[in-house]
């Protein structure tokens, strides 16, 4: 796409360029999450930014690559709060409960989070593939995982043979279902997965399900 310059700014509205792109990012989430990709519109989110299309487009290329700003910065939130996750434990137990929960509570606290992954799937995750940033954000999480798993296999308490991309995707499953499947599974089964008075329950039960995992032993076979 050709460059765009700077358009004029509306009269008696000075504002600040990292505002004005944060504002932007946050209605694009909303939309996004929203619409969809395909029914997410540029020019809805500039009506609700009180900004113009030709500034979104000033600021960041087009929808492509709105999307995968949003993108970008969803998954930064993700990884800042598993860099203040503090899980120096000394039980691998507790720890691992511990680090189950921060995905719990960031997929609950973050539905926008949950569809916009779903949509990126949905479209094959080019625009993740294309991102560097992404890529160089990696995982806090994963990092982690690695030290609680290595303390617990070292102890003999977890299973050797788990490692932490394994148990990323387990805990992953769980958060990411309730937040998707909850319309789904209310109408098919008649329970709400994030029925408040249940949040403790199911909070407690990803806990017992990852810890059973980790200390299941293999059948030979």
């Amino acid at each position: 796409m050709t460059s765009v310059e700077e358009p004029v700014r509306p009269a008696g509205r000075v504002r600040d360029a990292a505002r004005t792109k944060a504002e932007i990012l946050d209605v694009a989430t909303q939309e996004f999450a929203r619409a969809g990709y395909d029914g997410a519109r540029v020019d809805e989110i500039a009506a609700r930014t009180r900004t113009t299309k030709r500034m979104i487009y000033y600021y960041f290329g087009g929808k492509e690559q709105l999307f995968t700003a949003v993108l970008e910065r969803a998954y930064g939130a993700l990884r800042e709060a598993e860099r203040q996750l503090d899980v120096e434990h000394p039980d691998p137990v507790a720890a691992i409960r511990r680090l189950a929960e921060l995905t719990f509570d960031h997929h609950e606290r973050h539905p926008d989070f949950v569809r916009l992954v779903s949509i990126e799937n949905i479209r094959g995750a080019g625009h993740i593939a294309a991102s560097g940033k992404l890529g160089r954000l990696g995982s806090p999480a994963l990092e982690v995982s690695r030290r609680i798993l290595a303390a617990g296999q070292e102890s003999g308490l977890f299973r050797a043979d788990v490692d932490a991309v394994d148990l990323h995707a387990v805990i992953s499953s769980f958060c990411f279902f309730r937040v998707t499947g909850r319309h789904t599974f209310g109408a098919l089964f008649g329970r709400d997965l994030v029925d408040p008075a249940q949040r403790g329950h199911y909070r407690a039960m990803l806990g017992d399900l990852v810890v059973a995992y980790l200390t299941a032993v293999r059948a030979a076979g």
